[in-house]
């Protein structure tokens, strides 16, 4: 259900490319979730003229905290955005179940630290996207095939995981800093339960079949560059294809990468997506 638009002017950004002229419209939609009750609030996203477009859906981060869930913002990361709609892509940016404005039930849940289910947290992620990618694609202004699905922290979890879907709509997945249970207790490079990670992350492997790229900061101190070797390892053992890319340290935090660090990471995201058409 529509239930708003706005029009949204592009701002120029780093990057190989100008941003374009024109106005891009931007809607806001009501999207029902994987238990058909929550209904996700997801901004997208449109280039100028009639489409079909290809999608990229960008997924969000998430908290353990049911208080910080709650004050979560609508997503918006702007750079990102704007490199995919400078690309041609219609872009979609799903809240999802138990965060902020969408409100409803957290499905997406790890468990206690000790017995963390990091392959159910990430499945659930994942249908949560597919939920999204259905709505979309069957829109007149969207194409049925061709989606790249990006995500970031716990989106980008819920990314590894949905490659194993086998979704013939989906032709990429990207994730940036793909984890769940970093920073216990706000410690730097304190995951939770690493090896269910590993674990988790090859059974994803197991079932993949679109391929992946992962990227990291080497100064991200919820998922460390070791770590992510790990992941990557993993989730090549199960049998998937995955790309990682170690970026240099960030700033003072490596988690923010994805957020602000756009003309750091566009080469590469950009030499990937060109690998995959």
């Amino acid at each position: 259900m529509l239930i708003g638009a706005t029009t949204l002017r592009a701002q120029p950004v780093p990057g190989p490319q100008g941003a374009p002229d024109g106005a891009f419209r931007s809607q806001l939609f009501l999207v029902p979730a994987q238990n058909k009750l929550t209904q996700m609030r997801t901004i997208l996203f449109r280039p100028p003229g009639a489409g079909p477009f290809p999608l990229a859906i960008i997924n969000h981060g998430s908290f353990e905290s049911a208080e910080l869930r709650a004050q979560f913002p609508q997503p918006r990361y702007d750079d990102a955005v704007q490199f995919f709609l400078r690309r041609g892509y219609a872009v979609a940016l799903p809240q999802r179940p138990g965060h902020g404005e969408t409100g409803g039930p957290y499905l997406e849940s790890a468990g206690p630290c000790d017995k963390s289910d990091f392959r159910k947290a990430g499945l659930a992620t994942a249908d949560s996207i597919i939920a999204a990618i259905g709505y979309f694609t069957g829109q007149p202004f969207v194409k049925r095939t061709g989606v790249v699905v990006v995500g970031y922290s716990a989106g980008g979890w819920g990314a590894l995981a949905l490659a194993s879907r086998h979704l013939r709509e989906v032709s990429a997945v990207i994730a940036f800093a793909p984890v769940r249970g970093g920073r216990i207790n706000d410690r730097p490079n304190n995951n939770c339960a690493p090896d269910r990670l590993v674990d988790s992350a090859r059974a994803f492997g197991d079932r993949a079949s679109v391929p992946v790229l992962a990227v990291v900061a080497d100064n991200d101190t919820f998922i460390s560059a070791d770590l992510a070797q790990k992941i990557a390892v993993a989730f090549r053992m199960g049998g998937g294809k995955l790309d990682l890319r170690v970026l240099p340290s960030f700033g003072r935090e490596g988690h923010a990468l994805f957020e602000r660090g756009a003309d750091v990471w566009t080469p590469v995201v950009d030499q990937f997506l060109k690998s995959v058409r």
